[in-house]
């Protein structure tokens, strides 16, 4: 049991309102919706907030509706000039899912500092040291703390060569030897899957090599059930602060409630910097203004499971939310089982984003199109080597297979000056529009912005165009009960229908354990006479049009069960089109996916455009047959 000879006080850094928020919707809650609790926590004394950075810097703006610059000058006045307001970055992704170069990422942290923030903590997922030397070089200009971390994760098979107590070290050492200025350092485990023996291990070696006065942080995820243990290890290892949260958004695939923490310290002769029994009103505050949400089991609870496929917290919340929305959910189990395949073949780079979303994109695309038979652009560029150097070696045969794919050579040179300068081509993309040009703007766009993706789906054009896409986890209303019908005397006979000569085709939903699945049904029909009408016709939103008889016209749909937005259509009416041509994509899992023409023929009907979202049962597009 740890034990202080004398007293000492943890610093807290409460990450409720970025990580809480990221963690369990994805980021995708409206400001107004956890103001009032915002303000409770600074009333209680809370000093070191996390309010941006992450996906809650993408989140606002993806989702809701709001600039996230906006918002996070909105929190900086809600709690007042003192506290420390700290974001998160990712090394040469920033706040993105690509790599920028230097002059984006200088931006970046212009605006940051421009809108509140007083602290960066900036992690590599590689724990390319080269790359946080580079990409921490803006924060200390901008004039914020620099924290940097060392990004830790459990692997989901055994090697003396990363992840090990010996490879932190390693990682921490390079990164003081080198000429950078760096205000803290902080072992940062998004997905909570290292042991607290490695934590304890890791944090004695690096706080010996560490000065004295630099402070020495630990952030864990509870996500399998861990993180007050290595909290505990951390602390009696020599750290000085940790990440805690608040109920509701505290545990599960968050970090542990202050409460829990305050509790599992009592008598140890160490203490929080935070007063846990002012919590109690914070949850209250939040719990009601958070009323409206849909909290989903699986980002609550805890999960065993991610020893094997160790995910963030912040990225289960986000894919669980698209799969639901995409009707894939029940693939969820099938993804997990691919990941340490995923893992080890990749070179084992650490689990926080990007290269958790790396690493749940391939193993989704090994799912379902088989291994390897589809690269994903991330995971094919983290293991050529455009997001820098893999702990360990990638399997050449990935190697290869991603360099055919994605036709990119190995990158063998500096990936920062790799990175192309995207902020003239965002400033010219407003310019064209009549937009706001300016640096904020601009970088709206810019953050947005992937390779091949179409210009007027780019979120900060549509953001600044008045026309965000709004996309919240919010409860389902219930319908009201429609008035009971006065009882019939008597049961009218059935009509007499007719029945068509060819095939019916419908969908039917079919339900077993707990799980709803969709097929398309045809139903030959024996000819010619008539039988009562025992239900009345699907509506053309629940039913399917019958395929293609006789060079009638054939539907085509997309290939998610839920909804999908269509982001991709190569085709317009009358294009002749062959069986098998690649008609457009709708994207899934933050990933295109393609749409094929069942049959030759020539286009007839367009029914959805760019930006669309279809779903199952409502078609894209007809191709008349022939």
């Amino acid at each position: 049991m740890i034990y202080a000879q004398k007293p000492k006080t943890i610093r807290v850094m409460l990450t409720t309102f970025r990580d809480g928020l990221q963690s369990m919707f994805g980021g995708k809650c409206r400001f107004t919706d956890i103001k009032p609790a915002m303000e409770a926590a600074a009333r209680a004394g809370v000093h070191h907030f996390e309010f941006g950075g992450g996906a809650r810097y993408q989140a606002p703006y993806f989702y809701v509706g709001e600039d996230p610059f906006e918002t996070m000058q909105k929190m900086r006045d809600t709690v007042g000039p003192e506290p420390d307001l700290q974001i998160l970055t990712r090394s040469i992704s920033g706040v993105t899912l690509t790599t920028q170069n230097i002059t984006t990422l200088k931006l970046q942290a212009k605006l940051h500092r421009k809108y509140g923030t007083t602290w960066d903590r900036n992690f590599d997922y590689m724990n390319d040291v080269d790359l946080l030397v580079k990409t921490g070089r803006p924060i200390v200009e901008a004039g914020m703390h620099h924290q940097a971390c060392v990004a830790l994760m459990g692997l989901p098979f055994i090697s003396t060569k990363a992840h090990t107590p010996e490879f932190y070290i390693k990682v921490a050492k390079d990164l003081l030897s080198r000429d950078i200025q760096v205000d803290s350092i902080c072992l940062k485990d998004a997905s909570g899957t290292t042991p607290p023996q490695i934590v304890y291990e890791a944090c004695k070696g690096i706080r010996k090599i560490m000065p004295p006065e630099m402070p020495l942080w630990h952030h864990n995820h509870d996500t399998a059930s861990t993180a007050v243990a290595c909290n505990m290890a951390a602390i009696e290892a020599g750290a000085d602060g940790i990440d805690l949260s608040v109920r509701p958004l505290a545990s599960g695939t968050v970090q542990p409630d202050v409460r829990s923490m305050a509790h599992a310290l009592k008598g140890t002769g160490y203490s929080l910097d935070i007063d846990d029994t002012k919590m109690g009103e914070v949850e209250n505050i939040l719990t009601e203004g958070l009323k409206d949400y849909e909290f989903n089991p699986v980002v609550t609870s805890a999960d065993a499971r991610v020893v094997g496929f160790p995910m963030p917290g912040g990225a289960i919340g986000p894919n669980v939310h698209m799969m639901v929305k995409a009707g894939i959910l029940s693939k969820y189990g099938d993804v997990l089982a691919e990941f340490p395949v995923v893992v080890e073949a990749g070179g084992s780079w650490t689990s926080v984003t990007p290269g958790s979303q790396q690493y749940w994109l391939q193993a989704f695309n090994n799912v379902l199109y088989g291994r390897w038979q589809k690269i994903d652009p991330g995971y094919g560029k983290a293991v050529l080597g455009y997001f820098g150097k893999t702990p360990l070696p990638p399997d050449p045969e990935v190697i290869k297979m991603a360099s055919e794919q994605l036709k990119l050579p190995v990158l063998t040179t500096d990936p920062l000056e790799k990175a192309p300068d995207i902020l003239p081509e965002a400033k010219k993309a407003l310019e064209e529009r009549g937009l706001p040009s300016d640096e904020k703007s601009v970088f709206l766009v810019a953050a947005a912005m992937v390779p091949g993706k179409n210009m007027e789906l780019n979120e900060g054009i549509r953001l600044l165009s008045g026309k965000p896409k709004i996309d919240l986890p919010l409860k389902k209303k219930e319908e009201p009960a429609a008035p009971a019908a006065a009882p019939a005397a008597a049961a009218p006979a059935p009509v007499a229908t007719a029945l068509p000569a060819g095939p019916i085709t419908t969908l039917c939903d079919v339900a077993e354990n707990g799980t709803t699945r969709r097929f398309k049904v045809t139903i030959e029909i024996p000819g010619g006479s008539a039988v009562p009408a025992a239900a009345p016709a699907l509506s053309p939103a629940a039913a399917a049009p019958a395929p293609s008889v006789n060079g009638k016209t054939v539907e085509v749909y997309s290939p998610f069960e839920g909804e999908a937005p269509l982001v991709e259509l190569h085709v317009k009416v009358g294009d002749r089109v062959t069986q098998g041509q690649v008609l457009g994509a709708v994207e899934a899992m933050k990933a295109n996916h393609n749409f094929k023409a069942p049959v030759a023929g020539t286009v007839a009907e367009l029914f959805a455009g760019i930006g669309d979202d279809v779903a199952s049962g409502k078609p894209i597009l007809s191709i008349k047959e022939g």
